[in-house]
């Protein structure tokens, strides 16, 4: 082939390539999606990821098939994750440890989720809950402040493991208040909860669900919720701001991100399904079951909720010298 007509050759093949390139993308998915979630089956990641995904499967046509893939505080799911193709068929239902705050712990994680992740859709958030064994002398959060200062190191502060939120939120509270507690980590919230129910430990901060049921039947006293605003399932119970420490926040949140280079279609369409979602009774009525709260809202406000997530727990890590 003369090289003028090679050249004809070649700009007719892209002219024509064009318009199939933008039929493929707007006809995303034409296969199923998969969602990995970086924990085990049956915890509340999975549950509301689960839910989300039939209803991604409802709105878009395909299904959104939900794999587990545990292990290294959410890494080897947000590895996974991170360096898969960037097509839309691989996404992550992640929480704040593989989707930002890991990077701040981790001496050799596996990827940047600052670089190889890109934000879709925050999902939910869901306050951490400060509970204390019945015979705790503290009766509400402004005493265990008042008692952990008159006995700096005695109060001994449960939390799910090294590095979890817990653990995080537990340095957050005592640089705020001014307190030193005893740092003790388990694995997992079953054996932080069976040692507290127990009287090994006098205090733990974790996540709400597991604990909304214990404090209504009195086998544990709700000290303090982490949120701004106090929450519906224990409307008694007050906040850290309440306490006197405005300003404080620290919640769990979830959310969706793809491969950086994804289609903006399929962002822009989980996006969509997932606010819908969020505002329907359906949504509203699942979430409640988790003592979530609803977030949603534009990638870009995911994007902007990531950074300040890692400026805030930055120092904190750093001055408590968490290392995994």
């Amino acid at each position: 082939m003369r090289p003028r007509f090679r050249v004809i050759a070649f700009a007719l093949l892209a002219v024509f390539a064009l318009p199939l390139c933008h039929a493929e993308a707007q006809d995303w998915p034409t296969r199923p999606v998969t969602l990995v979630v970086p924990f085990p089956a049956g915890g509340n990641a999975d549950v509301l990821a689960r839910a989300l995904a039939a209803e991604l499967s409802e709105k878009l046509g395909q299904q959104f098939i939900v794999d587990n893939r545990t292990g290294a505080g959410g890494n080897i799911g947000g590895a996974a994750v991170a360096k898969a193709a960037p097509d839309g068929y691989t996404l992550l239902f992640g929480t704040p440890g593989p989707i930002a705050t890991n990077k701040l712990m981790y001496k050799s994680l596996p990827y940047d989720p600052e670089k190889d992740l890109t934000p879709v859709v925050l999902v939910a958030k869901s306050p951490l809950i400060i509970v204390a064994h019945p015979s705790f002398p503290a009766k509400d959060l402004k005493e265990l402040i008042a008692h952990a200062k008159a006995n700096p190191g005695k109060v001994n502060a449960g939390n799910p493991g090294n590095g979890t939120l817990g653990h995080i939120t537990s340095e957050l509270l005592q640089q705020h208040t001014g307190t030193k507690m005893t740092h003790v980590p388990y694995r997992g919230t079953t054996p932080l909860t069976t040692d507290l129910l127990g009287g090994q430990i006098d205090i733990a901060l974790d996540f709400m669900s597991t604990y909304i049921p214990l404090a209504r039947d009195g086998k544990v006293r709700a000290l303090g919720v982490t949120s701004s605003t106090r929450v519906a399932e224990l409307p008694e119970v007050m906040t850290v701001q309440e306490a006197g420490f405005a300003g404080f926040e620290a919640s769990a949140w979830y959310a969706i991100v793809a491969p950086t280079g994804t289609p903006a279609d399929a962002i822009r369409k989980i996006n969509a399904v997932t606010n819908d979602y969020l505002k329907s009774p359906k949504g509203k009525a699942q979430l409640a079951i988790f003592a979530m709260q609803a977030a949603g809202g534009t990638p870009d406000d995911l994007a902007s909720y990531i950074k300040s997530e890692l400026a805030k727990w930055g120092p904190i890590v750093k001055a408590a010298n968490i290392s995994m």
